[in-house]
């Protein structure tokens, strides 16, 4: 498991009121060399870790609407 201690979660400024988000650490890729997701209704809970490209891959396609909702 990484350390990931000095995380900066946040949520998306289009995020609703409803808790139904994810919370993104992308400050510990400078250090850490990860990107830290977590459910924003379950703080403590599991962490999914990936690699900065990983999440820049997975942020351009949703901008370029590679996902089907």
């Amino acid at each position: 498991m990484r350390d990931l201690v000095g995380a900066v979660w946040r949520t998306s400024s289009r995020s609703n009121d409803q808790g139904l988000c994810v919370e993104v650490a992308d400050n510990l890729a400078r250090v850490h060399g990860v990107v830290g997701i977590r459910d924003s209704k379950d703080q403590t809970g599991p962490v999914l870790v990936v690699s900065p490209p990983g999440w820049s891959a997975f942020v351009d396609a949703i901008q370029a609407g590679r996902f089907a909702r």
